[in-house]
């Protein structure tokens, strides 16, 4: 059987709703290997999505995760024998790439305690402007009025900003994990752009060439499908059989902001991974990363 595991999941420290000792207890309940926690490192400016921009808000969650991570066992859940300290725990953030605004991975990685950094983006500078287009959360509207008023409803060149913000990500930052790569397309729905568009495909293919050069792995994300906010994957499956082709390592997260929700739609994923061709994911331990067999 698989090793179970998801190494994107979000707690009461930044967007999720819990604290991270009630993900860990689900995580024993569900057969886990190992769980890594990866809230949304700070940024400089008000929100309600990342962990708040004080040395003590980010040294509060080291803290609450290293002592999760060391506890023996691993919480103790009534009712259940010997299971807790089977569960490997990992420290990580996801960082938002926003250039000239939030810190570099390179600051955090500093400091040892941490084992990955996920590098993703949720806000897409316009370079001309330094105005900021959301195209994450639960409002579409936010979406459609950014495209709009920061972009001048210009598809091609606000997709464009966002995937050469991408590509510098992946440049200047190389994160561990590219964190769900083609999020651009969830509130797109084929309204503005397909995803078999010309220029649409050339920017992919000039994205994953940085990556294969990179060592970075590319997260296979589920959040868009169990949350009913995407058709497929992130990324989808022409960009996993590119993916595939090109022999750039994956691993397999759900981006979990509830306890219920660390392995979502795992089963339909893997399932579908295993008929592109994919044999294995790759899973972080603390002596370094292995790949693991998807069945």
């Amino acid at each position: 059987m698989m090793k179970l595991f998801n190494l994107h999941t979000h707690t009461k420290f930044s967007d999720g709703s819990d604290a991270p000792e009630k993900y860990a207890e689900e995580a024993i309940r569900q057969g886990f290997h190992t769980l890594g926690f990866s809230d949304h490192s700070p940024v400089p400016f008000k929100n309600n999505f990342a962990i708040e921009n004080t040395k003590v808000a980010l040294e509060d969650y080291i803290l609450t995760i290293t002592a999760l991570k060391t506890a023996s066992p691993v919480p103790h859940i009534p009712g259940m024998k010997g299971a807790g300290s089977e569960l490997q725990i990992l420290l990580a953030l996801e960082i938002d790439y926003i250039p000239g605004i939030t810190a570099p991975i390179s600051a955090y990685r500093k400091n040892p305690l941490f084992d990955y950094f996920i590098g993703s983006v949720h806000l897409v500078k316009n370079d001309l402007t330094n105005e900021l287009w959301f195209i994450d959360g639960p409002d579409i509207e936010i979406y459609d009025n950014g495209l709009k008023n920061i972009f001048g409803n210009d598809i091609k060149k606000a997709v464009t900003a966002y995937y050469h913000q991408i590509n510098e990500m992946v440049i200047n930052e190389k994160p561990d994990i590219i964190g769900h790569l083609d999020k651009i397309k969830m509130y797109n729905r084929n309204r503005y752009f397909l995803e078999d568009d010309a220029w649409y495909v050339a920017l992919i293919d000039e994205t994953l060439d940085l990556i294969r050069n990179s060592g970075s792995i590319v997260e296979v994300n589920t959040r868009g499908l169990y949350k009913k906010r995407s058709e497929s994957l992130f990324p989808g499956p022409a960009i996993l059989k590119k993916i595939k082709a090109l022999g750039i390592p994956i691993t397999l997260s759900s981006d979990a902001h509830k306890p219920h929700e660390i392995s979502l739609y795992f089963q339909e994923a893997s399932q579908l991974l295993t008929n592109i061709g994919f044999i294995h994911l790759h899973l972080k331990t603390r002596d370094g990363w292995e790949e693991v067999r998807i069945k």
